[in-house]
């Protein structure tokens, strides 16, 4: 891994209600570090409204040499999808309750530390996926999760705290869901809990549901959990967050480059963390080294 050149011209797409920092506090020090380096930039607000609209318009007015998403993983989901296939790195400077990619790349949680990225940094590619066009960068899933992500998302109050009572809440009754999987390694056919397509490691919780994941290998994985008995839950819960997931039998994980799952129930599907409707039949496909990101320095570098 080498030393990038500099990078000059900036874009900060800021969500404005990510994290409980003050957004003017914050564009104040972004600026101030691209004063003290030399480098231009650009803020930009997300209203929710357009923003896809308004990035690509800022990106065809300025020769932009990278794009920092300042949110949490929904900011860099959107951040992220309009820079595949180019040669505009995207930087993340978290500020959400996940953080999942930010994290799988190592880069700071700490938002003072983040910022250091802004001037010093490398850039490398990684890969990214599409389901039936749809690009994803994280983490997919259908079934169980998917549901507590969308319960979440309808939801008013945010945080782990929200998102554990959805998920108690919503796991006393669920029941698992039907699914045909073809990949160009293996099949699988029958019920799951849940069913997670990841090109990463772990949720923004830090459960590891594919803790030996690689972002650049070329491939992804179908992470299955199988129908397993209430009183197993725990230990599946805790083998999650000591990154044994793949020790349990109830567990089952397909390595490949592409699939096509068959959502036979019609189950929730999420995309990064957004509800989407893919329909029955989805096509994921694998596209390597198609995004560049900017990460911290190696210490051995």
């Amino acid at each position: 891994m080498q030393h990038q050149k500099k990078l000059h011209n900036l874009l900060f797409v800021i969500n404005p209600i990510a994290g409980d920092i003050d957004k003017e506090e914050l564009e104040d020090e972004i600026k101030t570090i691209c004063a003290d380096h030399q480098l231009n930039c650009v803020l930009y607000r997300t209203t929710g409204e357009s923003d896809v609209d308004e990035i690509k318009r800022r990106m065809k007015e300025n020769a932009f040499d990278a794009v920092f998403a300042v949110g949490g993983d929904g900011t860099v989901s959107l951040v992220g999808a309009l820079l595949i296939d180019t040669h505009i790195p995207l930087g993340i400077i978290p500020l959400g309750s996940g953080n999942g990619l930010s994290k799988d790349l190592g880069i700071p949680q700490d938002t003072e530390e983040a910022l250091q990225l802004i001037h010093e940094h490398v850039v490398r590619n990684i890969d990214t996926i599409d389901l039936n066009g749809q690009p994803s960068i994280h983490l997919s899933d259908l079934g169980f999760n998917a549901l507590v992500v969308k319960r979440f998302c309808e939801g008013e109050k945010r945080g782990p705290g929200a998102y554990a009572w959805i998920a108690l809440q919503e796991y006393m009754n669920y029941e698992p869901k039907f699914y045909r999987i073809e990949t160009d390694t293996e099949n699988f056919e029958g019920e799951a809990f849940m069913v997670t397509i990841a090109n990463a490691n772990a949720f923004g919780s830090n459960a590891a549901i594919n803790p030996s994941g690689i972002l650049n290998d070329g491939r992804f994985e179908i992470c299955l959990i199988e129908p397993f008995p209430k009183a197993a839950a725990p230990v599946l819960l805790y083998r999650m967050y000591t990154d044994n997931i793949d020790g349990s039998i109830y567990t089952r994980r397909i390595s490949c480059r592409r699939a096509t799952v068959y959502n036979v129930d019609k189950e929730v599907v999420h995309i990064d963390g957004e509800p989407v409707e893919l329909g029955e039949e989805i096509k994921v496909t694998m596209h390597p080294k198609s995004l560049k990101v900017i990460l911290p320095i190696p210490e051995e570098a």
